[in-house]
């Protein structure tokens, strides 16, 4: 459920609780961010810091945020000390980490390094953005894990990205957009596939980007509401795309994570792609299970934003068909605007063993995290 209003200062239900009731709590989307370009220079080489300043960013043209959520970010998010909303480590924790007492958070930067149309110059920010998570969130916090960025619309230097970044402590993932300039199972990205399943690292795709198309099949949408709510065709086009170009039978310990993209419309994508390919599996020889087994096996998901059915038992019902029990992963979107918090997330009461699996056992197992 969307919090943009100031938290009352009250205990949370989970604060509250005996110790012995709490269930643990783990959020796979935190949004970090530099409180200023500048803050990214100790750890760019000097020759992107000139371009940085003589040229810029250049990137396909995208959807920005509405004037009402400056950052998307909660009216409340915004550091006293000015800064903006993730990029403050003492007022994350407070508002967040110790708000809610949290055993681990992912660290998900949306800064735009992988999307930059001059690959050297996204290559170089990614490594400085991992190397500014690592100095500056993950070594004084090790409540927090941070996502490896990478110029993912070049294979090999996102390979070479992990390669480095993965002998270094405190990264749990690799991190790309939902939009990206092809779909995801093309082999122009294999070289990052295989470079994440080497050192066991999850694929996290990330609502946002901008891919350089229209996000819908139809054209350019009129408004905000069009473009927000309709990120989740992206995230199917990825999942279509990644099974039916056959990247799991060429990788098939590689993990993907679905993060802010919604998951209602998983099971009825894997129906569809099921009756398709009992039709037209001669066109894809390299599938040798149905595409919904795939999907089963190496696709996870965050619960924010989540879907709230009319009725609750059809939201039950829906995490059945989901397999959430094994699959489902609870996130905050901190610090934006559609923020859920742990213990008002979830619009039905859920037996406390599901639930247990979802705010914390589903992220611990697949991130590793003791």
């Amino acid at each position: 459920m969307a919090v943009n209003l100031q938290v009352a200062p009250a205990q949370s239900q989970q604060a509250s609780d005996k110790v012995s009731d709490r269930i643990a709590v783990i959020d796979c989307d935190i949004h970090n961010a530099p409180p200023t370009d500048k803050a990214l220079y100790p750890y760019l080489p000097k020759r992107w810091q000139e371009y940085h300043q003589t040229i810029g960013s250049r990137g396909h043209t995208g959807g920005i945020y509405t004037r009402a959520v400056p950052n998307a970010a909660r009216r409340d998010a915004w550091p006293p000390t000015g800064e903006p909303p993730g990029s403050n480590l003492d007022f994350m924790r407070e508002q967040l980490l110790d708000r809610w007492q949290l055993e681990y958070g992912i660290l998900n930067p949306l800064y735009g390094a992988g999307g930059q149309l001059n690959l050297e110059y996204g290559a170089a920010l990614s490594q400085a953005l991992n190397d500014w998570q690592l100095a500056e969130w993950t070594e004084p916090e090790p409540r927090l894990k941070a996502s490896i960025i990478v110029p993912y619309e070049d294979g090999e230097l996102s390979a070479a990205e992990i390669y480095r970044a993965a002998a270094l402590p405190g990264f749990v993932q690799v991190l790309v957009v939902a939009r990206t300039a092809e779909p995801l199972g093309r082999r122009k990205y294999w070289k990052m596939y295989e470079a994440a399943s080497e050192h066991n690292l999850p694929i996290g795709i990330h609502f946002g980007g901008a891919g350089g198309g229209p996000i819908t099949g139809a054209g350019w949408p009129s408004h905000y509401i069009e473009d927000h709510a309709g990120m989740s065709q992206a995230f199917q086009a990825q999942v279509t795309s990644l099974v039916c170009e056959g990247v799991f039978e060429q990788f098939p310990n590689l993990r993907i994570v679905l993060i802010e993209g919604g998951f209602a419309w998983l099971p009825p994508l894997a129906w569809r792609l099921d009756q398709s390919w009992r039709k037209l599996r001669a066109e894809v020889p390299a599938l040798r299970r149905a595409p919904s087994e795939y999907i089963h096996d190496h696709f996870w998901l965050t619960t924010q934003p989540m879907e709230e059915p009319p009725k609750r038992q059809y939201f039950l019902q829906l995490l059945q068909q989901l397999d959430a029990d094994d699959r489902l992963m609870f996130a905050t979107d901190y610090p934006h605007w559609d923020f859920d918090a742990p213990d008002r997330a979830f619009p039905v009461q859920l037996e406390r063993t599901l639930k247990q699996k979802i705010m914390a056992g589903n992220a611990r197992k697949l991130y590793n995290l003791t």
